[in-house]
């Protein structure tokens, strides 16, 4: 292959982009862009995240061993204990299933949606 894409931003379902895009402003720090109803925006880094609105949306399972695999965000965090308070206090739920032997944490944010907290690697 000689065509290279380059990622121009991620784009998740929601029933909430409002809402959606507010959560992960708390989470990321990223500055939010747009705010409609049907879309929202956030910006940081030099890349995006949009939220877009599905009618009916249905939040996957956690875990799903029957469905099929849905994108999810990993986020680096200093502090894996101190992010999990600051992010459960900001509306993210923890579920009872945790992979990974305590290397990182599954959250579900306020839609419904998971995703996982990670510690920075250290260089």
């Amino acid at each position: 292959m000689t065509v290279k894409a380059d990622l121009a931003m991620v784009n998740l379902d929601s029933s909430d982009p409002v809402a959606h895009a507010a959560f992960y402003h708390q989470v990321l720090g990223w500055e939010v862009t747009h705010s409609q109803a049907e879309y929202a925006m956030i910006s940081g880094g030099g890349t995006a995240i949009g939220f877009g609105l599905v009618e009916n949306y249905q939040a996957p399972a956690w875990p799903d061993t029957t469905g099929g695999k849905r994108y999810h965000l990993d986020v680096y965090v200093d502090d894996l204990a101190q992010a999990e308070k600051e992010f459960v206090a900001a509306g993210a739920t923890r579920p009872q299933f945790q992979p990974g032997d305590g290397r990182w944490v599954v959250l579900i944010d306020p839609i419904g949606q998971p995703f996982c907290i990670c510690p920075r690697p250290q260089s």
